[in-house]
């Protein structure tokens, strides 16, 4: 199961499965062209702010799976932007708010760093300023990606997909028939062309033999990139990088004269109460005044995952 959220509600199993089928068809129709993910100047240490937002005014054929590849961003990335905007059909003249301005995550700046409720990956490379940006597909409900520490342990080129005894048993109960103990890189393999895997485990950033996903929880707890940026992390990274997978709900920062608060839907049902999402730092941050309560309510209310402004006192 993947999460759509209006406010904060879970859309419906039979809403997913009608966004998922739209998605293949318009992909089937070969109707999305690909970009690579975005590359930002690093701010001041200070300083977490990157990129800026972008409009697009919607045209004759537009959707946002398109779009969404266009301007490397995420489906759901996307589709909280606009929240009400029919993502298959939006209506012709309409402008679109594209979530390319963002605050980073909290933490050092270093290899990779994956926020879960964001759906990104953040790579640093060494001894660059700049900081490269990808949204990602991560475990959908029941098969979440982990929380964890670890590193770039193995790069596989034409990596063989070998599905878990779990696996097998899952769709055997869902479709009635066996999966094949091992799949040969191809067209039918769903890692895609590479695969990097975290440290000792069974996890693995890769590819896709399916264009939809992306930006989304559609996994089976593995991390999912476009083909181009797999390709591009393949060749740019180093056996060793370390890699955090994190879950950072809201985002702040501290900027020249301004606060910067940055709010997600979180990842289940259960964190959906208010105050579970609402730390004491958060709390502080935010501070006593009434106009920025409300702002804090309304991104709560209904994260649009945008980086919204306080007013300082």
């Amino acid at each position: 199961m993947f999460i759509v959220r209006e406010g904060l509600n879970v859309v419906s199993h039979k809403v997913q499965a009608i966004v998922l089928t739209a998605l293949k068809l318009f992909i089937a129709l070969g109707l999305v062209n690909f970009s690579y993910a975005k590359e930002f100047s690093l701010p001041a240490e200070n300083s977490r702010l990157i990129g800026e937002l972008q409009y697009h005014q919607i045209v004759k054929g537009d959707y946002f799976q398109m779009l969404a590849e266009k301007y490397d961003v995420g489906f759901l990335a996307l589709m909280a932007a606009n929240p009400g905007v029919d993502p298959f059909l939006p209506p012709e003249g309409a402008q679109l708010v594209i979530p390319n301005e963002m605050l980073l995550p909290f933490g050092k700046r270093e290899g990779i760093i994956v926020n879960l409720p964001e759906l990104r990956l953040y790579y640093f490379p060494p001894n660059e300023n700049s900081v490269h940006v990808f949204p990602v597909g991560i475990g959908r409900q029941g098969l979440a990606t982990p929380k964890t520490v670890s590193y770039i342990s193995e790069k596989r080129e034409d990596p063989v997909w070998r599905p878990t005894e779990e696996m097998k048993a899952r769709y055997f109960s869902q479709h009635g028939r066996k999966l094949a103990d091992e799949v040969a890189a191809g067209p039918n393999n769903p890692f895609g062309k590479y695969a990097l895997r975290l440290g000792t485990s069974v996890f693995l950033l890769h590819g896709s033999n399916q264009r939809f996903g992306i930006g989304m929880r559609a996994s089976s707890g593995c991390i999912r990139l476009y083909d181009d940026d797999i390709k591009w992390l393949y060749q740019n990274i180093d056996v060793g990088t370390p890699i955090r997978i994190v879950e950072q709900n809201i985002k702040l920062s501290y900027e020249p004269n301004k606060k910067l608060i940055e709010v997600h839907s979180p990842l289940t049902p259960e964190d959906s109460a208010t105050e579970s999402l609402i730390s004491s730092t958060v709390k502080r941050f935010v501070g006593n005044l009434p106009e920025n309560k409300k702002i804090l309510a309304e991104q709560i209310k209904q994260p649009k995952g945008l980086v919204a402004e306080l007013v300082v006192n």
